[in-house]
């Protein structure tokens, strides 16, 4: 909610989906957002960091870089310093994508 306000993004609405894994997108949700996006009520899509978006570097990569886009939709990744409206958006994304998937299957505790 700071991020929006302080970034004038004016009504936020929330997409919880908690006790879900990010390592699929089948999430209540997330399906309730796509939704939102192909009815055109979201415009930009804000997450803390890309591992709360999702663990499969496929999925993240499809929807950041090819389905947001052409729907016209922002895409931000604050810790990640990812932003698709911005010319200094974050390089080295496909990189944490693929780490944030490897991650959950590691044995790190």
């Amino acid at each position: 909610m700071k991020y929006a306000k302080e970034h004038g993004f004016p009504n936020p609405k929330f997409y919880v989906d908690d006790g879900y894994t990010g390592t699929n997108f089948d999430r209540p949700s997330f399906k309730e957002m796509s939704m939102d996006i192909e009815k055109g009520l979201v415009k930009t899509v804000i997450v803390k960091d890309l591992s709360r978006f999702g663990r499969n570097y496929i999925e993240v990569g499809s929807y950041s870089e090819i389905i947001y886009p052409e729907a016209g939709v922002r895409f931000i990744a604050i810790m990640d310093n990812v932003d698709t409206g911005s010319l200094e958006s974050n390089e080295f994304a496909a990189f944490t994508n693929l780490f944030n998937e490897w991650y959950p299957k590691s044995d790190v505790v």
